[in-house]
């Protein structure tokens, strides 16, 4: 699901972002954007945890390869750097579930992100599935 024969991977990435919060932007590749999630406490690591991630708007591409300052006065303020990078394996996409495997320098290993029915569209949790 995730690339076709002769396509290139699809890529994730995770910003660092330290602005009037310090967070981490979870971004996937899919249509030409990045879709995104901010993710307050970080990426899950182990399987018995589960984090908040708040959906934001579609980034472009090329937002995935930017580390600097968002000058003051801009939206997102603050300092950006990459945490992590790499290619992902799509198992399931619908509306309410997204399933997918991370192939990155930091995180290996299978994810979901499931949406919250009754706390509005942009609200999910973000966790590690088993190896």
């Amino acid at each position: 699901m995730g690339t076709a024969e002769g396509l290139k991977p699809l890529r994730f990435v995770i910003q660092e972002h330290f602005a009037h919060t310090h967070n981490f932007d979870f971004r996937l590749e899919k249509d030409g954007v990045l879709k995104s999630w901010a993710v307050p406490k970080g990426m899950p690591t182990k399987t018995a945890v589960k984090r908040l991630a708040v959906q934001v708007e579609d980034h472009p591409l090329e937002w995935g390869k930017f580390e600097g300052e968002i000058p003051p006065g801009k939206y997102g303020a603050g300092t950006v750097r990459v945490w992590d990078r790499g290619t992902y394996e799509s198992q399931e996409w619908k509306p309410n579930r997204i399933g997918f495997v991370l192939r990155g320098a930091k995180l290996q290993g299978g994810y979901e992100l499931v949406r919250f029915k009754r706390a509005g569209d942009r609200v999910w949790l973000i966790f590690k599935l088993p190896d």
